[in-house]
């Protein structure tokens, strides 16, 4: 009796400064933190919304129960190794990577960070070692998979223009997977009658003289490649398009709605909305090694039917019937 007495009375003494421990232990970790890198320009953006809507369908709002730091080269990127190393520097949760090069700096920077990429094909990109199993800590979302695509967007082209012969693959020299698609479009030019060949630009400032280059090689039309480098300034492009009368085609629809002529390509929207399904699985405590990574379920064609009056071409009606979009 005497021994429950004692009990009782240092249980009753220790407990005020045993609560707040017991009480520490049952409140929830730390606010994650997200980071965000992109070769973009913050103010050109338009996806992160999308980010952010598939975020709050999973319960997250930034500022009150998770962060997310933002960092993008707006248009340079030789600072990507920097901004990335800022990330791992904070010890973010995880890492969202749109575009190759943004993915393969967060690659080189860190082992232990999960990532979560936007990219062409991460396999032959090397980031993954399978979309099944990618066993690293690097998932998401593939967006050009397998071979073909390349041949497809030409057939497409030919199929506008008829009698179009010279294209000119505007890219990046630094995006491995846009040089793969340009190495695969060339193989599949001759069966097309067409001869294709590369337009490299570093950085924005060299877009003036890109095009210039093209007039003087008398190219029939322009394949803007979907490096993040070109969205940002997608209007400059498609005057300067405008300006040469190059009829240009794109892989994102938001080309075509500002003046394009053409596109073909899965939605990002919704790319980058399901790239928060995976932000939300890791946070929850799945590993990026047994994600399986994601390909588009499907492709839109957008024709643009007044760009292409006023650059005199006339859209075969089949062709018309195809497209999941006609802007007039």
């Amino acid at each position: 009796m005497l021994l429950s007495t004692v009990r009782i009375i240092v249980a009753l003494a220790l407990g005020p400064l045993l609560a707040p421990l017991y009480s520490d232990a049952r409140q929830p970790g730390k606010m994650p933190r997200i980071g965000y890198v992109s070769t973009g320009a913050a103010a050109a953006d338009q996806y992160v919304a999308a980010f952010r809507e598939g975020l709050r369908a999973h319960g997250y709002i930034e500022g009150q129960n998770m962060s997310v730091e933002y960092r993008y080269t707006e248009g340079t990127p030789e600072r990507l190794a920097d901004l990335v190393a800022e990330l791992v520097r904070l010890s973010v949760d995880v890492m969202v990577t749109p575009g190759t090069p943004a993915a393969r700096a967060a690659q080189q920077s860190t082992t232990t960070i999960p990532i979560v990429t936007i990219t062409g094909d991460p396999v032959r990109a090397g980031f993954v070692a399978s979309l099944a199993r990618p066993g690293g800590n690097m998932t998401g979302l593939a967006v050009l998979v397998g071979e073909g695509m390349g041949g497809k967007w030409l057939q497409l082209l030919k199929e506008a223009i008829p009698g179009v012969a010279c294209v000119t693959y505007l890219l990046s020299p630094t995006n491995a997977i846009s040089l793969s698609l340009f190495a695969e479009m060339q193989r599949m030019a001759p069966a097309l009658g067409l001869n294709v060949h590369a337009m490299e630009v570093r950085s924005p400032d060299e877009l003036d003289r890109a095009f210039a280059a093209m007039t003087w090689e008398r190219a029939d039309a322009l394949f803007v490649d979907a490096d993040p480098l070109f969205l940002p300034h997608r209007t400059r492009i498609i005057d300067l398009a405008a300006t040469s009368r190059l009829p240009a085609f794109f892989h994102i629809r938001d080309y075509v709605e500002a003046g394009g002529l053409m596109s073909y390509g899965p939605s990002f929207h919704d790319i980058y909305r399901r790239a928060a399904t995976y932000v939300d699985k890791i946070l929850k405590g799945a590993k990026p090694a047994d994600l399986p990574v994601e390909q588009p379920i499907k492709f839109e064609l957008i024709i643009n039917l007044k760009t292409a009056k006023a650059l005199g071409i006339t859209i075969h009606p089949s062709l018309l019937l195809l497209a999941d979009e006609v802007l007039q």
